[in-house]
């Protein structure tokens, strides 16, 4: 049986994970009473809630006389890392781009690394069925961004097919009335322009480990392509780490891909993507060779992380009352743990402390990790994320991004004088009809806080995203803080109506009546600059003179709701996000109202002392 590795890349939700759906479902790789969801290789509930792909996943799918070996990426900037390593295991990759949308940042990115593992690119363009659709645009842009990326001449010659996954129809053809439902010119595309691997059958067995999966019992597994020869399970092999050094170790299991199933086998061939357990602490881009030849491929390149938190133990007053785990041993092995899989993260313990500065590829990336932890029962809290800065010969270098928004023609005023102070650089600007595309190089920092300031600008009609660009020299801009102060409980206890309806012309509020508040806990956005302290859990003297009931009649204003990720950004540098199963809270660093406005006040000399 013949073999073709292929990936599916995209820009976050044209369609990836549902157009495997629809592969895995028309070649019949299912059993007839097998229990099929849509988005089936989301199997993190994370992934299936927001509708996004975190973890690279493989799959195959037997078609006519060929194994084609799919492999299912993320769309996500923040998990590009994932795009990288897995084209190392392909031959080919299907780009996927929206009929309507056209090409948008992470197409760029995911394009582009394609291109630099020189993989053949095949093009599907996905959603025609959606109204108005315009799938010729589409096909045109991609050939711009081919052209645009270097592509040789040879490969702009790409093969198109338009298909909607949702209702499994495509067609060599861009008319929507010439769909037809079934999958077979993808299969055939596939088979036809993607090559077979090329390896060697009969020389000393070679494996990379491009991605990595973890089990209890054996520790890290490590999943890529064969590149030469073959492997049995029990054989003895050696492992040549990223250091040079060399662990020879004996593969206790060997696993297979087909459709959703990850199956034990006992040998597996060059060419064939496999999953191979035994050495416990295998990293990826090392590689597992025979013994008698230990001859390493060449290291994958992961790009460093860019965006890094604290993480520490809780020590607000409600620390240990909602989590199951609380001490700094178990975050700490969470921590780790976490590390085993994700490549892209990096932990740090800082010392003579309970905190560890993690670092990741986003913002995404991070608050991802947060909520996993949230939902396994985790107490903890974090702080602002911060940009990694680096030194290049005595030059402070940061992280650029570059920022692509999409926004109806009334709104680019307002997003345009936003993004001025946070050192953005407009590249490109594009009207058609009622929408304008704005292209913009901005330091990452700038776009910390940005995201609720967006939703707000543009009433939610705005779309926005963003990819790593490189590192340029730091500027001296100041982005990423927030203009307003916020309102702090100065007491504990329950939120009374009284005490909020007092507070009202003074701010937004973020809790209501009834909610559990701590001294120290952000409880409200301010109208001014400053920060004001408050008493939300005040009560009202009661006499003969009023009524009791009278707090039933008022009406309170609804509170602003924060998403986990908004809650991160919104945060400054003295505040924290506390967070446990069953809530999130903003809080002071100090909850102290007193030695709180000591610090601020020796922070505001400190500053004027810098001036002089």
């Amino acid at each position: 049986m013949e073999i073709r590795n292929v990936a599916i890349i995209a820009h976050v939700d044209h369609g990836k994970t549902t157009l495997v759906d629809q592969l895995l479902r028309q070649s019949g790789t299912f059993r007839e009473n097998e229990d099929i969801r849509r988005r089936v290789m989301d199997s993190n509930d994370i992934e299936r809630e927001r509708g996004i792909t975190i973890l690279s996943k493989s799959t195959a799918i037997n078609y006519k006389d060929y194994r084609i070996n799919i492999l299912d990426t993320p769309g996500h900037a923040d998990f590009g890392g994932e795009v990288e390593r897995i084209m190392n295991m392909v031959d080919g990759v299907l780009l996927l781009v929206d009929a309507y949308e056209g090409t948008m940042p992470q197409t760029r990115f995911v394009l582009k690394k394609a291109l630099e593992a020189k993989v053949k690119p095949l093009v599907v363009i996905n959603k025609i069925d959606r109204p108005q659709a315009d799938p010729i645009k589409a096909v045109d842009e991609v050939l711009e961004l081919f052209i645009e990326l270097g592509a040789t001449d040879d490969l702009l010659e790409f093969p198109v097919v338009y298909c909607s996954a949702l209702k499994g129809t495509s067609s060599y053809d861009y008319q929507l009335e010439s769909q037809k439902e079934t999958m077979d010119p993808i299969f055939e595309m596939i088979v036809k322009h993607i090559p077979a691997p090329k390896v060697e059958l009969n020389a000393p067995f070679q494996f990379q480990a491009a991605l990595l999966d973890y089990n209890d019992y054996i520790g890290r597994i490590g999943i890529g392509r064969i590149s030469k020869g073959k492997v049995n399970v029990n054989d003895i092999v050696t492992c040549v780490r990223l250091d040079g050094s060399h662990k020879q170790f004996r593969v206790q299991k060997l696993y297979g891909f087909l459709g959703l199933r990850r199956t034990e086998i006992n040998e597996a061939f060059a060419g064939d993507i496999v999953a191979i357990g035994g050495l416990e602490d295998i990293n990826v881009g090392e590689t597992i060779c025979d013994s008698e030849h230990p001859i390493p491929l060449k290291p994958l390149h992961i790009d460093p992380p860019t965006l890094q938190m604290t993480f520490a133990t809780n020590t607000s007053p409600f620390a240990g009352t909602e989590g199951k785990y609380v001490t700094a041993r178990k975050l700490e092995e969470r921590l780790f743990k976490a590390t085993q899989t994700d490549v892209s993260l990096l932990v740090e313990r800082l010392p003579n402390s309970e905190s560890w500065l993690v670092s990741g590829r986003g913002e995404l990336h991070l608050s991802i990790l947060i909520e996993n932890m949230r939902r396994e029962g985790f107490e903890l809290q974090v702080s602002k994320p911060k940009v990694i800065l680096k030194e290049v010969d005595g030059v402070v270098m940061e992280p650029y991004e570059d920022l692509q928004i999409d926004v109806p023609e009334e709104y680019v005023g307002a997003i345009m004088e936003a993004l001025g102070p946070r050192g953005a650089e407009l590249v490109n600007m594009h009207t058609s009809e009622t929408q304008v595309r704005l292209n913009y190089v901005i330091p990452s920092r700038g776009l910390l806080g940005f995201s609720t300031d967006f939703m707000t600008l543009t009433k939610g009609y705005g779309l926005m995203s963003h990819t790593y660009k490189e590192y340029r020299e730091r500027k001296g801009v100041m982005v990423g803080k927030r203009s307003l102060g916020v309102l702090v409980a100065t007491d504990a206890g329950l939120a009374t109506h009284y005490a909020i309806e007092q507070i009202e012309g003074r701010g937004t509020l973020f809790i209501e009546p009834g909610r559990k508040v701590y001294e120290g806990m952000i409880v409200g956005e301010c109208a001014y600059e400053n920060d004001l302290a408050v008493n939300v859990v005040k009560t009202k003297n009661l006499s003969n003179m009023r009524s009791a009931g009278k707090d039933h009649t008022v009406v309170l204003k609804r509170p602003r709701v924060f998403s986990l990720e908004v809650a991160l950004d919104y945060i400054n540098d003295d505040e924290l996000v506390e967070i446990t199963p069953l809530d999130f809270r903003l809080r002071k660093a100090i909850l102290n109202t007193n030695e709180r406005k000591k610090f601020d006040s020796r922070q505001k000399e400190g500053n004027k002392d810098e001036k002089i």
